[in-house]
């Protein structure tokens, strides 16, 4: 039977996604100075505050050149998204960093040895999507609802007069026909932050055009089902409004609730937490069994142990779509064949110790280009690996 099926994105000026944005700024600027460094960088916001916590290790040298240079970076981070209000500016914002040495007991389980390779740096479970539904292969609720957001902010960015803030949410539940395809769109929702004395007609006038230029044709649908700022007035916005915390929209991160989600979120966190770096291996590889044809819709979970370097569990799933045995797709991916799913073959693979990561904070780690934002980024969205898969099978 038909249903419908909703997913939401958030902006770049959302609170929790500022918070993400400095996480992986800090991320970054560790990368940059040290390519093994490691770092879970926390961040907390909220009236003209800023809180750093976590753990970081490198170099005695290092890090007292990249600590002297963390503040620097983030009012950079909060300038580019845009925030200039009264009681959250990028140049008056109090900030406070309370970063510290990783522990010893997780360094230990984690540092590769003569003994043993690298191990994982958490235990846990991490999925990986893929479908036919977009070009990217993602989910399609997902896809337009951080396409009409990264829409906005280009917009709001380019216009000095712009009636919108940073701060803003989209929804996109679309119909689904008996057999699985999308007959349209049935309600979207957007709400906005915007100037004082905007009304929300003002606000409809300006975003219909840019929304329906960014749904396929004839999936536009009228304003009694797109529902702009509900509560009627939306002007105190970003962590003024709200507190925000790191890795709080994993479901926005990922794919929208289209598929299942292993719980760790990803920005602030070096490539050897396994709930980054594995989850990015997991969708590269479901989205290259999509692409070289052996299935139309396929999920993996990896699964590891703190310290230990081998996955504990490799699952395949291709919801009936398949075009070849599954059995053997499964075999294949756990036998390291086409990749070394151990956390330095993952890092090695996908060239995850650069400093590539402030640009996945917002609008979704997964469903972009490779490349899209600068040599090496999004490397787990390349599409390298379809030949080698169909190869093997």
């Amino acid at each position: 039977m038909s249903y419908l099926f909703t997913s939401e994105s958030v902006s770049e000026g959302h609170p929790d996604k500022v918070c993400d944005k400095v996480s992986d700024t800090v991320l970054d600027l560790f990368l940059r100075e040290e390519a093994e460094a490691r770092v879970a960088c926390e961040t907390m916001a909220t009236t003209n505050r800023i809180i750093l916590a976590g753990e970081v290790r490198a170099s005695e040298e290092k890090l007292k050149t990249i600590f002297s240079k963390i503040e620097d970076a983030v009012r950079a981070a909060v300038a580019e998204i845009g925030y200039e209000q009264e009681k959250f500016h990028h140049a008056h914002f109090e900030f406070q960093n309370y970063l510290h040495e990783q522990s010893a007991d997780i360094a230990q389980g984690v540092d590769q040895s003569e003994q043993k390779d690298e191990g994982a740096g958490d235990q846990g479970l991490m999925f990986g999507y893929a479908c036919r539904e977009t070009e990217e292969l993602m989910p399609a609720p997902i896809h337009y609802a951080h396409q009409i957001l990264k829409e906005l902010a280009a917009h709001r960015k380019a216009d000095v007069n712009t009636l919108l803030g940073p701060d803003a949410k989209s929804q996109v539940t679309l119909r689904y026909n008996a057999d699985g395809s999308i007959s349209g769109v049935d309600k979207l929702v957007l709400s906005t932050q915007h100037k004082p004395g905007v009304s929300t007609e003002d606000i409809r006038a300006l975003v219909t055009p840019l929304v329906a230029d960014i749904l396929p044709q004839g999936w536009m649908v009228g304003a009694e089902d797109f529902l702009i700022n509900p509560t009627g007035k939306f002007e105190i916005g970003g962590p003024d409004g709200d507190a925000g915390l790191t890795g709080r929209k994993i479901i926005v991160d990922t794919y929208g609730g289209a598929a299942p989600h292993g719980g760790g979120a990803f920005s602030g966190k070096d490539p050897t937490k396994v709930d980054r770096s594995a989850a990015y291996a997991a969708r590269y590889l479901a989205k290259n069994i999509v692409a070289a044809g052996l299935a139309d819709k396929c999920t993996i979970q990896i699964a590891y142990a703190i310290g230990v370097a081998a996955p504990v569990s490799v699952y395949v799933n291709t919801h009936g779509s398949q075009n070849v045995d599954e059995a053997k797709l499964s075999a294949l991916l756990t036998s390291n064949a086409v990749m070394v799913l151990t956390p330095r073959g993952i890092r090695t693979h996908l060239g995850l110790n650069n400093p590539i990561y402030t640009p996945t904070a917002a609008y979704g780690h997964f469903g972009r280009r490779a490349g899209e934002a600068g040599a090496g980024t999004f490397s787990w969205e390349a599409l390298d690996l379809a030949d080698k898969l169909r190869a093997a099978l």
